[in-house]
């Protein structure tokens, strides 16, 4: 067995340990979590909840059409899956290191640097991935593979229960693109801003609080970007090793 197939054998085996998470039932800590987060979220005015989505699909759909532009061409399709692998996690740590220092900056700085954090950190991890899917060979150009993005974004960040459900679709990915939308404006936004306002809340509040902040800042964006990167990076390679 050669270097590539070792390699290959190592991945496939990672990514079967992978799926068998994403599919685990929620436990009852997961429900009573996700049980309170509803709970507080039906004592906030629709009116709030309506503005939250306006702001969070905004935000995502400008850096979403932002990015397509900055974003390098897809690598050739002759290039190894090492070769390409090994490019990805580079990406990953940088991003995961620039993030960090954006959010140490931002948690030093107070209340209003902290929140502003929030745009900037969604603005780091979409072109995380936009890059990310280049490298796989995904061109981001295509609308469909922009939708596959989010759902891979939503697929982080999403309680167990949010994550079963969204990981059929990424499951089942090659059945369910050909009955899109014809735009992202029917993408369920509310859900989307919902499950990643809920997963982030308390890994972010703390970065709020004086002095702490900056650690806390730090460290929340740091783990927040790798697992975005490694939830992308598991779901190209169930993508393109499925067959």
């Amino acid at each position: 067995m050669d270097i590539n197939e070792k390699y290959l054998a190592n991945v496939k085996s990672d990514l079967n340990k992978w799926i068998n998470e994403q599919k685990v039932k929620p436990s009852f800590f997961n429900k009573m979590t996700h049980s309170v987060q509803n709970k507080i979220n039906s004592y906030i005015p629709q009116k709030v909840h309506d503005g939250i989505t306006k702001v969070i699909k905004s935000m995502v759909q400008s850096v979403l059409f932002g990015s397509q532009h900055t974003t390098s061409t897809p690598l050739p399709i002759e290039t190894s899956f090492i070769h390409k692998e090994a490019l990805v996690k580079s990406k990953i740590e940088s991003y995961r290191n620039t993030g960090a220092v954006e959010g140490g900056i931002t948690g030093a700085g107070g209340f209003l640097m902290s929140v502003a954090d929030f745009p900037v950190l969604i603005a780091i991890k979409i072109k995380l991935l936009f890059e990310i899917a280049n490298i796989y060979g995904f061109d981001v150009k295509n609308y469909k593979e922009r939708v596959f993005i989010l759902y891979i974004f939503q697929l982080a960040f999403s309680s167990q229960q949010g994550r079963n459900k969204t990981f059929e679709i990424i499951q089942n990915w090659g059945d369910i693109n050909q009955d899109l939308p014809i735009n992202e404006q029917d993408f369920d936004w509310k859900t989307f801003q919902q499950e990643y306002r809920d997963y982030i809340d308390l890994a972010k509040l703390a970065q709020l609080i004086p002095i702490i902040g900056s650690a806390v800042g730090a460290i929340a964006n740091y783990k927040l970007i790798q697992k975005l990167g490694t939830t992308a990076m598991m779901c190209y390679r169930l993508r393109i090793l499925k067959n």
